[in-house]
């Protein structure tokens, strides 16, 4: 059985020397670039780009050229780039969350959750004041956003992938070059239109320069999900006397709905943190305002930018608080996405009791 695992997978007989080898490509590399980094006083990112990385491309090639050869030699340099990329990417975001996590710390409080910044300056001590007040208005905004991107956007993906009109060429370009345009371009289209409509900054202005931003990438994402379901169950419902919107509706809205909430999780992922075109449409505001068409709002990115520029540690930490508290949104509204789309398989008593059935 050994041997036939072997001729299928040559790649797992190593061999001692094989392993031998393995071996000193992964401690070599990295024990002369420890080494030579202390003899010669080297900053960490010096030796790790300019002593770490060449040593160990030395270590691919001659181990993939003796055991294969030519081929051996690509296949080598393609697993370490995808696997050093990899590692600094997971560097970058652990180094992110710790920072955030570590800085944002000193001004978590339970008062720090659901308190305002009505009577709070740049030196109040962290003991008073919070950021209720911008969660509730973050939430608001993108709430609204969200209400009238993702039905629109999931119509244009149903009108990209279901419709065979000439226009869908068109719409499908709009759609891409909408996924392009800079938030900050999105704010002043906004700010521009409000005094064209002689609308004043409020939640609603906020939540328009949001929503071109979030439409492009709930309709492209769903569009792919809608291409993904097979066509065959769209001709069976099709075959078995249901019209066409029964068959979206019941056939291949359900069997893409991962799909869906991916895109919803993209759309919110993309606007839930933009800072610039909510400086420009909406006023701050340290108090609480549940009314989002009238009056200023705080939101989270805007609470952050607030404190972050002051040059007191209260204020900094504060804005490390909120930067912290807006992490936790995001994380909760992906996992509540993530249950409300998740398949519910049947568990293995119901298989048992439908069989016995």
């Amino acid at each position: 059985m050994s041997s036939q695992v072997q001729k299928r997978q040559p790649w797992l007989n190593h061999g001692l020397a094989g392993n031998l080898d393995i071996l000193a490509g992964s401690v070599v590399p990295p024990a002369l670039a420890i080494l030579i980094s202390i003899l010669m006083g080297l900053d960490f990112s010096i030796g790790l780009l300019g002593v770490f990385l060449p040593l160990q491309l030395i270590s691919v090639c001659v181990l993939g050229m003796k055991r294969q050869g030519a081929r051996g030699v690509k296949d080598g340099l393609l697993v370490l780039f995808v696997i050093f990329f990899s590692a600094t990417v997971l560097v970058l975001l652990v180094s992110v969350l710790v920072s955030v996590v570590i800085q944002g710390s000193a001004a978590m409080s339970p008062h720090f959750i659901y308190q305002n910044n009505k009577y709070v300056s740049t030196t109040t001590s962290l003991e008073y004041g919070g950021v209720g007040h911008a969660i509730l208005g973050t939430l608001m905004i993108v709430a609204m956003t969200t209400l009238a991107a993702v039905p629109l956007g999931i119509a244009m993906a149903v009108y990209l992938t279901q419709s065979s009109s000439k226009l869908t060429g068109m719409v499908r370009t709009v759609t891409q070059a909408l996924s392009g345009l800079p938030s900050v371009v999105a704010g002043l289209f906004i700010l521009s239109f409000m005094g064209f409509a002689n609308l004043e900054r409020s939640g609603f202005t906020g939540a328009l320069a949001l929503f071109p931003l979030m439409l492009p990438t709930v309709a492209r994402v769903a569009e792919e999900a809608l291409r993904l379901v097979p066509s065959d169950l769209r001709l069976a419902a099709l075959a078995l006397g249901a019209p066409n919107y029964r068959a979206f509706f019941q056939v291949i809205l359900p069997a893409a709905k991962s799909g869906i909430v991916t895109a919803l999780l993209l759309g919110l992922a993309r606007v839930v943190g933009e800072t610039a075109p909510l400086i420009l449409t909406i006023n701050a505001n340290n108090s609480t305002n549940l009314n989002p068409f009238s009056g200023g709002i705080a939101t989270l990115p805007t609470f952050v930018y607030g404190f972050l520029g002051s040059l007191y540690d209260t204020s900094q930490a504060r804005a490390w608080g909120a930067a912290l508290v807006l992490l936790a949104v995001v994380g909760i509204l992906f996992g509540l996405a993530r249950i409300i789309g998740r398949t519910k398989n049947s568990s293995p008593k119901k298989i048992k009791k439908a069989n016995n059935v």
